[in-house]
């Protein structure tokens, strides 16, 4: 098999120079879609207090360090004890179960055939590499379930997919640019 030295010459010094121009840029990229400038090493998580009127005596915690693991897992920056390039702090304002789809019985009465747990948190986030990225945003997220199940029975299920969904809603807003 015969190869065309003079095409092979061309394709080997292609290459060499896409790889030359390609190391040169200062683009950080990722699978999570984040877009981090290169200059961001750090990140921190303040602990958010639980403000709302009813009180789930564990989400502080598991929100508080959903956020750590969001942010040091999908984008590989270390996380701080005290001060970062990316700053999150806050609190949780609201943790509310309301009645939805409401129906008639067969005697007549009324009754909510769905539930709804909503959890909002109030969340403001500092980009000390750039501050026009900065925001003061309130993030809810819910989940449905049916009434035949108590709060108790759902509580721990319900927050694990509320907490996930605000985490993630959070990231994009705050290094996806979603």
């Amino acid at each position: 098999m015969k190869i065309n030295s003079s095409f092979f010459k061309v394709q080997m010094v292609l290459m060499v120079l896409l790889l030359v121009i390609g190391s040169g840029c200062k683009i950080k990229y990722s699978l999570s879609g984040a877009s981090i400038s290169p200059d961001v090493k750090s990140v921190f998580v303040d602990y958010f207090r639980n403000r709302s009127r009813v009180i789930n005596p564990t989400l502080s915690q598991t929100f508080t360090e959903a956020m750590k693991d969001k942010f040091v897992n999908e984008t590989g920056l270390t996380l701080n004890t005290d001060q970062g390039d990316l700053e999150f702090s806050g609190e949780i304002t609201g943790y509310d179960v309301r009645p939805l789809s409401i129906q008639k019985s067969d005697t007549g009465r009324d009754f909510a055939s769905m539930n709804r747990l909503t959890v909002t948190v109030k969340v403001i986030f500092v980009n000390n590499k750039n501050h026009d990225q900065d925001f003061n945003t309130t993030f809810s997220a819910y989940y449905d379930w049916d009434s035949n199940k108590t709060i108790n029975q759902i509580e721990s299920e319900a927050v694990q997919v509320i907490v996930q969904q605000l985490t993630e809603d959070i990231f994009n807003k705050s290094v996806a640019n979603w």
